[in-house]
């Protein structure tokens, strides 16, 4: 089995625009293939720098002395990077989202194909799981979650009907949480529904917008002047934060303007949005919703 297929493998790395003495970070190393390909265009005094918060990715460690793999979430990059010397970097890629193997092992529990203990952690260090998500928050959390992050607009009434379930039994696995949910899953549109609430739970289980946040924030500070930032999305939450934080530095509101009335931005866009082509998603169908956006330090 594939451990995880690289979406936009050339355009990502190409988007970097590798100095062969140049210092990079891949912060989602997953199965390396990222991570291969930078090396490839890297001199014998690069280096790369890679982080992954799955153990399991561990097993995928390259063998090259170029290569140092951090087993740390990403949205520690700053503090790691120091603790190993380094300041500051040329490039750096992130691939966001599950990987192919978290979601094809059945008890990791991200997938709606198996039945699996409810789980979603993407790192196993982690407290807070998709059973603690389910079992035991409130209903304004829950509604939180499911609005916020899966964009349900019936999230008041998914949050009541878990709530009114979980007090006859705990829900443990996901063909439990299928049987709760199924008064919202209409055989036309099922599928999409019930991933956008696997997708709800999971990125309040692992914060990863909160996660993105942090990263993005840190990569200006790490980045070198021309540095570049190389980042593909796979849903509207992510690429709003990425396109909006690209755009003007910020997350929200709008950057000051100098004295003639210019804004005063970090980041100069390069190139436009790249997606997968055809032929990408046909061989890999996970790319379907990848997007690719590059920026260069100013």
């Amino acid at each position: 089995m594939e451990y995880h297929n690289p979406v936009l493998l050339k355009e990502t790395v190409d988007g970097l625009n590798i100095k062969p003495d140049g210092v990079y970070v891949d912060v989602t190393f997953g199965g390396g293939g990222h991570s291969k390909e930078i090396l490839s265009r890297l001199g014998p005094n690069g280096k790369l720098y890679a982080f992954d918060q799955d153990e399991d990715a561990l097993a995928n460690a390259l063998p090259d002395e170029r290569f140092t793999l951090i087993n740390e979430n990403f949205r520690f990059i700053k503090r790691f990077l120091r603790f190993h010397g380094i300041k500051s970097v040329d490039g750096i890629l992130a691939d966001l989202g599950v990987s192919s193997h978290q979601f094809d092992v059945a008890e990791r529990g991200f997938s709606t194909r198996f039945d699996a203990e409810l789980d979603m952690r993407m790192s196993q260090k982690n407290d807070l799981s998709a059973y603690k998500v389910v079992n035991e928050y409130d209903e304004a959390n829950l509604r939180r979650v499911f609005l916020d992050y899966g964009e349900l607009k019936n999230a008041p009434a998914i949050a009541r009907v878990i709530l009114e379930a979980r007090e006859k039994e705990e829900i443990r696995n996901t063909e439990q949480l299928k049987t709760v949910l199924s008064r919202f899953l209409p055989a036309h549109k099922s599928h999409k529904i019930l991933a956008q609430m696997y997708q709800a739970i999971r990125i309040e289980v692992n914060q990863e917008m909160d996660v993105l946040k942090e990263f993005l924030e840190q990569s200006l500070e790490i980045l070198n002047p021309e540095g570049r930032l190389s980042v593909i999305s796979y849903h509207s939450l992510e690429d709003r934060l990425v396109k909006r934080f690209i755009k003007n530095g910020m997350f929200e509101g709008e950057p000051e303007r100098d004295f003639f009335g210019n804004f005063s931005v970090p980041f100069k866009t390069i190139g436009k949005l790249i997606v997968p082509g055809n032929e990408e998603i046909r061989i890999n169908n996970r790319a379907r919703s990848a997007k690719l956006r590059i920026a260069e330090k100013i």
